[in-house]
């Protein structure tokens, strides 16, 4: 028998449908599961296969599973995992790229929305039982900038244009695609920030990426434009945000995603009337598990053929 391995800190009903599509799918596969990583000891010395997010594992995890043959990721990108120190060459990463379009595009059109027409406040007064009126500035025909294009900003792009927004795209690859007004490389970023009322930042995390949105790149943007973090938390220099904020160089910023998570109860972002925080929720939804499995049937079904060429989102390691 097979034995997977999901280490899972989401809710019970979330684990548990994880582990019957698997067993129904897969009889011959023995699916173990815990709800944080400190709780998957019984389990390391037999576990071949690992299926968890980045964020939810740890290195003694892969360094005390001799067997470990496989990693899912659970999530969009592999930080986390195949990044992890103790990791073995030979052990095999997938990631989840292809089902987060949807969702991460309306967390960003709902981050846009919130800042333009200033929600916060608005909750500010609900809370205070006070009439306040205040004009709302428009994404039609505002500019938005954005920062990694990948599958979700493809899905992006086109429900931007929708609300009548000019797109422009900054990738290492710079290529025309449909919905975008205009793709530049990273060595435009500075030049385009310029020009965004809006900068999504989409851009997966690595080293290369790591800071990339600085205090150059804050100074060269608008005054009046926000900054909205759905990627990794090191892809922002946060001390460098922090001070662009309390400066009023940018008018604000949504941020979904922290160098440090969750993110402290003394974090200066928590008391900023002008940022608005989530708790890396971009990429959560209702039907999540539904999308998920048919990856991970694939990457199983040929994991056990041992067909793993075949595997999706194989990561070159």
């Amino acid at each position: 028998m097979t034995e997977l391995l999901l280490v899972l800190t989401h809710a019970p009903e979330v684990r548990n449908k994880y582990k019957t599509s698997i067993e129904t799918l897969f009889p011959e596969v023995v699916v173990n599961v815990v709800d944080h990583h400190s709780k998957a000891d019984p389990y390391l010395a037999t576990a071949e296969i690992l299926l968890t997010f980045g964020t939810m594992t740890s290195d003694r995890l892969v360094k005390e599973a001799p067997r470990l043959k496989w990693i899912q990721s659970l999530g969009a990108g592999t930080d986390g995992i195949s990044d992890l120190p103790s990791l073995r060459g030979d052990v095999l990463v997938t990631g989840m790229r292809g089902i987060h379009g949807a969702a991460m595009s309306e967390a960003a059109l709902t981050a846009m929305l919130a800042l333009s027409r200033d929600l916060p406040r608005a909750v500010r007064a609900h809370d205070r039982h006070a009439w306040e009126r205040w004009p709302s500035r428009l994404l039609d025909r505002s500019t938005v900038v954005i920062f990694g294009v990948g599958v979700i900003a493809e899905a992006l792009a086109p429900r931007c244009k929708a609300l009548g927004m000019r797109v422009l795209g900054i990738t290492s690859t710079p290529r025309p695609l449909p919905g975008f007004d205009r793709v530049a490389g990273r060595d435009q970023l500075l030049a385009v920030a310029a020009e965004a009322d809006f900068l999504v930042v989409l851009v997966p995390f690595s080293e290369d990426t790591r800071n990339t949105v600085d205090r150059q790149v804050l100074a060269a943007m608008k005054p009046s434009s926000y900054l909205i973090n759905l990627a990794r938390g090191g892809v922002v220099d946060e001390d460098a945000l922090i001070e662009a904020l309390r400066r009023s160089e940018i008018a604000g910023a949504a941020l979904d995603v922290f160098a440090a998570e969750p993110l402290p109860a003394d974090h200066s972002f928590w008391e900023m009337k002008n940022v608005v925080v989530t708790g890396h929720t971009g990429g959560m939804y209702n039907r999540y598990v539904d999308d998920a499995m048919p990856i991970i049937a694939h990457n199983l079904r040929c994991f056990l053929a041992d067909e793993v060429q075949a595997m999706v989102n194989l990561v070159e390691r």
